[in-house]
């Protein structure tokens, strides 16, 4: 709920979109800046980047007012587009400032810039956002960063600003019409079976109305229905089926919207919306290389993905030696062992090694599992991947970083710095990882 605090800077930052005048009415310079409300052409990437670095400068000072100021203009000026975003809007104002601060940061790698913006487009599909919605958008941040920049403002930094924001519309435009002609938007998913394995975790088996490519190792977005337009990112915990289910595995999280109301408040029956999958880890190429899976909590579920999918392989060639840890605070928070013991009873090659941080009497290994993991006997010869919260992937891959080359540690991007706290850098500016 929002303090007094927050009202009053969203009412003060409401009264200053009427309030700051438009500071190059009536200069020559602002002859080359396209009039707000008008559509922009092809991607133009010839804009002065280092004058756009200079301005997000400004904005990262005080990322807090330049957002409020933001949404103020884009819902005064558009007030039909506020049913496009969520109820709350805390986390939704440090995602789109971050992901501008990714973009500006990012622009002398034209290629990465355009994949980035491609993304962006196709993610923001499932909200509903349609080619009309860009030009409001990208008008509002042409008034913010105005605004926030004040006395420093020039007319070459408009005319950066606005060229830059151009270059935006156009490309995620054309991303969002070739991604509109070979999928939807979102699915429609039919919970057919929800098994609740512990107080605050559930494997949801799902059936989509209509077929989802993905990979084993991605993830997919899921907007619950008591929860509008807030989505939240899962990974699938197996390989792909010939019947179309896909297994999630869900944690319910203390405050958590969209985890809590999978967990405790969804049964069969029940209907949930998925987006399409993303996620760069994936089953190597090379079949000569063994694995070592390492899944802490619910990061579980994509090395299981990838494990199933090792074993699917294995018909048609060698079979890889696969040992799997997998890792929890106390042994009863182990929620998938049924499943992983038919599996290894199906696939001899495959090792799975239980892993409790807290327990005296265990069968497994007892400690953390970054330690664990790097007292495996030899990574010779093998792709090793990571699953699970933040801060135990960062601690496993940098325990194993002088055993295990770069390019066989695979694990998803790790979660976002907060960007509207911190000023970003290029070392700060990961994608966010699934939950888990």
């Amino acid at each position: 709920m929002a303090t007094a605090r927050d009202r009053d800077r969203s009412e003060s930052a409401v009264r200053a979109t009427s309030a700051v005048p438009p500071q190059f009415a009536h200069t020559e310079s602002s002859a080359r800046l396209r009039q707000p409300g008008t559509q922009p052409g092809s991607p133009d990437a010839s804009f002065d980047r280092p004058l756009v670095r200079d301005l997000l400068a400004h904005l990262i000072t005080d990322p807090d007012v330049a957002m409020e100021y933001f949404y103020a203009r884009l819902f005064t000026d558009n007030p039909g587009l506020r049913g496009l975003f969520p109820y709350t809007m805390t986390q939704t104002r440090v995602a789109v400032f971050g992901m501008l601060a990714r973009l500006v940061w990012n622009l002398d790698d034209e290629e990465a810039t355009q994949a980035a913006l491609g993304q962006l487009a196709r993610d923001h599909r499932k909200f509903g956002v349609k080619e009309k919605h860009y030009q409001p958008f990208f008008d509002a941040l042409f008034a913010m960063a105005e605004y926030v920049a004040g006395p420093v403002w020039t007319t070459d930094m408009a005319v950066a600003w606005r060229s830059a924001l151009d270059y935006f519309a156009a490309a995620m435009s054309a991303a969002a019409a070739a991604d509109a002609q070979s999928q939807p938007a979102w699915w429609t998913g039919e919970v057919v079976q929800h098994d609740r394995r512990t107080d605050t975790v559930a494997v949801l088996t799902i059936r989509p109305d209509r077929p989802l490519r993905y990979a084993a190792g991605q993830y997919i977005e899921v907007q619950a229905p008591r929860w509008p337009r807030i989505w939240r990112r899962y990974s699938i915990a197996n390989a792909p089926r010939e019947n179309g289910l896909i297994d999630l595995h869900v944690r319910a999280v203390p405050g958590g919207l969209v985890s809590n109301a999978l967990v405790s408040h969804c049964a069969t029956g029940d209907a949930v919306l998925l987006s399409s999958a993303r996620g760069d880890m994936a089953v190597p190429a090379d079949p000569g290389r063994d694995l070592v899976c390492v899944g802490g909590g619910t990061g579980l579920a994509p090395v299981k993905a990838i494990t199933e999918e090792v074993v699917g392989a294995a018909r048609q060639g060698r079979r890889r030696a696969i040992t799997l840890y997998v890792g929890a605070r106390r042994s009863r928070d182990l929620y998938d062992m049924r499943d992983l013991e038919t599996l290894r009873l199906a696939y001899p090659s495959l090792t799975v090694i239980p892993v409790a941080e807290h327990e005296l009497d265990f069968a497994g290994r007892v400690g953390r599992l970054p330690d664990v993991v790097w007292a495996h006997p030899s990574f010779r010869d093998c792709d090793v991947y990571l699953a699970g919260p933040a801060g135990m992937v960062s601690a496993t891959a940098k325990a194993l970083s002088r055993r295990v080359p770069s390019d066989r540690l695979h694990h998803d991007p790790l979660e976002a710095l907060q960007l509207a706290r911190r000023p970003p850098g290029p070392d700060a500016l990961d994608q966010s990882a699934p939950a888990s």
